[in-house]
């Protein structure tokens, strides 16, 4: 069998890179010792805050790698990487803005018609607009070729019938990028006849619920579509090209440093907490884990330089996601070997805030955006084992 190699190039970063991000880092700091917000862990899912994203907006710090004709800065996806780590690092509550900016907007960009670019790209570059994912349902989170929700041809456009579930931060979205189904299911072709709509979540036959999680955060969400219409010109990309559409955006989706990241402020914290007198044992935990970081770190600037290359680094993107995400869980499970988290609410500092609220909420990082499980198979096709 022929061997298969990864590819993982490193970036070259120039110096406007490395002056942004300590642009980012300054306006950060100064947010935290204004009390702009407080750090909080897995904040790219759990903070959402509005006003803080009209802020990164007014910053132009949001969709930096758009044209400037639609509220971008022409900037390179290195730029925009910068951008994402010092955020995520800092614990900011950037979720209201973070589907649109990874993952909708280019796929506007990509598909959408002029007038979605024009209308709705700026309004997300300002952190005026959030846009939310509508894949997976109800027995059919992973495997999306099983989807059931469907888009019916009526005069003008087309009704939407079907309900989408674990859709992050639906409730504080204008609209939704909806996959349906489109044409007849065939067992041959599971992936054929499947489209993406740009839904506004406001209209008729569209209800939204929260799902509250162990950690009391409702950012999961359920989506219930009763008929709703679209027009024609809501149909992102060609009608039956959803499935080639929603691949390459998943190579967004789970090649970023959030994959990694989720956690690092509880790191930074325990560090922080061990610096006065860390012993053997520690460094070791924290040499391994840091060491852990810095793989998955090159891992994913690499994804990111495919990307800006034109490539849709499905493979890669999904080992970073299967290494990140199970990293982001064993940061927790190694550092209560010293600090055993106390769930008692109101209990101890900040450090033991983070740390409580962290073991809530990992069991989540290793099945959204796709469960390790599933990662594994796309990898072992990829590498010609399955």
């Amino acid at each position: 069998m022929e061997s298969v190699r990864f590819s993982f190039p490193a970036p070259e970063i120039d110096e406007s890179v490395d002056e942004l991000r300590k642009e980012v880092r300054a306006f950060l700091k100064e947010e935290v010792r204004s009390g702009g917000f407080i750090p909080v862990t897995d904040c790219w899912c759990a903070g959402v805050d509005p006003d803080f994203s009209r802020k990164l907006g007014q910053k132009g710090w949001i969709g930096v790698t758009w044209p400037r004709q639609y509220g971008g800065r022409d900037l390179s996806a290195l730029h925009r990487y910068a951008i994402t780590e010092e955020l995520l690092v800092a614990g900011a509550p950037v979720h209201a803005h973070w589907i649109a900016d990874r993952q909708s907007g280019p796929l506007i960009l990509a598909k959408g018609t002029e007038d979605m670019k024009r209308n709705i790209l700026p309004q997300i570059a300002a952190g005026k607009c959030f846009i939310a994912l509508g894949l997976s349902e109800p027995e059919s989170g992973s495997d999306l070729a099983s989807v059931r929700t469907r888009a019916a041809r009526v005069e003008g456009g087309w009704e939407i019938t079907g309900t989408k579930l674990w859709s992050s931060g639906a409730r504080h979205c204008q609209y939704m990028t909806v996959l349906a189904r489109t044409g007849e299911r065939d067992p041959d072709k599971r992936h054929a006849g499947l489209t993406q709509f740009l839904v506004p979540l406001d209209s008729p036959g569209v209800t939204v619920r929260g799902i509250r999680d162990m950690s009391g955060v409702e950012h999961f969400n359920e989506t219930h579509f009763e008929s709703a219409f679209v027009p024609d010109d809501a149909v992102l990309g060609a009608v039956g090209e959803g499935w080639k559409q929603v691949t390459s955006e998943l190579a967004l989706e789970r090649s970023g440093p959030e994959r990694f990241l989720s956690t690092f402020i509880v790191l930074e914290k325990a560090m922080q907490h061990s610096a006065a007198g860390m012993n053997g044992h520690q460094a070791a935990v924290f040499g391994s884990i840091l060491a852990r970081i810095r793989a998955l770190r090159a891992m994913s600037l690499g994804v990111a330089a495919l990307l800006d290359q034109g490539h849709s680094p499905e493979i890669e993107a999904a080992l970073v996601k299967d290494l990140g995400t199970r990293l982001e869980q064993d940061i927790i499970e190694r550092l209560r070997e010293f600090w055993p988290i106390q769930m008692k609410q109101g209990y101890g500092d900040e450090f033991q805030s983070l740390m409580s609220d962290s073991l809530l909420r990992q069991p989540s990082f290793t099945l959204r955006g796709g469960t390790n499980e599933v990662l594994r198979g796309i990898i072992a096709r990829g590498v010609g084992l399955n």
